[in-house]
């Protein structure tokens, strides 16, 4: 319960009608030892009171993102996975394999909270304008430590979802949203007119399809099976490419002709795709010149990694001249680049369209405990196509 000291500041902070609130809450932690162990927990933490121009939220939904993954459970074996603890403090364990432990060396014996972005009520606010303006309104953040009852952060950060709109329907409003725009814009910036992009059946990747349907830009959806094949065609997708395919060269090769793509954004990473990507423009450069040159085509080339499904190293063949890059894209970053301005025009455009262009579907809603479960972490670490898991911390 609020104590009466907290109840009464009114000239400071003003909670909510009928909204009272524990003096703690849980916050999901990651912790890897350096002896090679992952432990994930529920920390019992105090709960935080908003300074002048902060909110607290109470956190109903927040997605579990790839890059959320990696913080999550870093590279360990889930499939060594153990069930620890008591009912009211449960903790999961699984082990690091040695060969991977210098790769997170730097989180070494440090206990971390995890969750990119969520959603949720506003219920207590700080005496600035625009903190009281927020009270009692169901926001989207973006900001870390969202596996969480509550979470603390500036009004600023908080994207008031419209009227109606429900904590799971705004919880994945910020990191695949703003990555697919953030796709089409580096294409439009860098002078290309067409994309590639891999693990196209994804979340993030229908998205993309209905943007570039919706703006008139050519896409090349590379997929691993005729099932995500044909889940993109019915989406309303004109190149489809299956890698899975003996005539996969063939028909990417096609499809870049016909597009005349020469940007890719690759959600792979390891493996060979990305080399083939590169070859098979290189390919499509060739069909049109009108002459030869031993340095290959002089048109750029351009793929960046943003993902990491396969942590295998990048495989590629320099079969593709001399005028290519390969390099790595964050959304954050990105954002940072082109400023707070044209930044808001892609957050007004996510909210303008989140029932629609930005939905999000989810395979399961887990709550804080059930993230630490064996069968569930097999599950949510799969990360099999199509499949998105939310995470409810008000869920017993």
């Amino acid at each position: 319960m609020v104590s009466p000291r907290n109840s009464n500041m009114s000239s400071k902070i003003r909670d909510e009608p009928a909204m009272t609130l524990s003096d703690t809450f849980l916050q999901l932690r990651s912790l890897i030892t350096s002896g090679g162990e992952l432990e994930l927990s529920l920390a019992r933490l105090p709960m935080p009171e908003p300074d002048a121009d902060q909110v607290l939220v109470r956190i109903e939904a927040s997605p579990i993102n790839p890059s959320d993954l990696g913080l999550l459970l870093g590279p360990a074996d889930t499939s060594t996975a153990k069930a620890g603890g008591t009912a009211e403090n449960p903790t999961l364990t699984a082990t690091i394999p040695p060969a991977y432990l210098r790769s997170v060396a730097a989180r070494l014996d440090v206990s971390m909270p995890v969750g990119n972005e969520g959603a949720g009520l506003v219920v207590k606010a700080g005496s600035a304008p625009e903190a009281q303006a927020l009270l009692g309104k169901t926001v989207a953040i973006l900001g870390g430590e969202m596996y969480a009852e509550y979470r603390c952060l500036k009004a600023a950060d908080c994207l008031v979802l419209p009227e109606g709109t429900k904590p799971s329907e705004g919880a994945s409003c910020f990191v695949n949203p703003l990555t697919a725009l953030g796709m089409v814009e580096t294409m439009r910036r860098e002078g290309h007119t067409a994309l590639v992009h891999t693990a196209a059946a994804s979340n993030l990747g229908q998205m993309l399809n209905k943007i570039c349907l919706k703006d008139g830009v050519d896409l090349v959806n590379i997929v691993r099976n005729s099932a995500q094949s044909d889940l993109l065609r019915g989406l309303g997708a004109k190149h489809v490419c299956d890698s899975s395919a003996e005539t996969f060269t063939e028909d990417l090769t096609r499809a870049l002709v016909e597009t005349g793509a020469t940007l890719a954004f690759d959600a792979i990473g390891g493996g060979r795709l990305a080399g083939q990507i590169l070859t098979c423009m290189e390919a499509a450069a060739n069909q049109r010149a009108t002459g030869f040159s031993r340095y290959g085509s002089t048109i750029h080339k351009q793929v960046y990694i943003y993902g990491g499904l396969n942590i295998a190293p990048t495989e590629f063949n320099r079969g593709f001249g001399m005028a290519w890059g390969m390099g790595g894209w964050l959304l954050t970053p990105f954002l940072m680049k082109i400023g707070k301005v044209e930044a808001d025009k892609l957050r007004a455009r996510v909210v303008a369209e989140l029932k629609t262009t930005f939905a999000s579907h989810y395979t399961r809603e887990l709550s804080l405990g059930e993230v630490l479960q064996p069968d569930m972490i097999q599950a949510y670490n799969r990360r099999a196509t199509g499949e998105k898991y939310l995470i409810n911390p008000a869920k017993v």
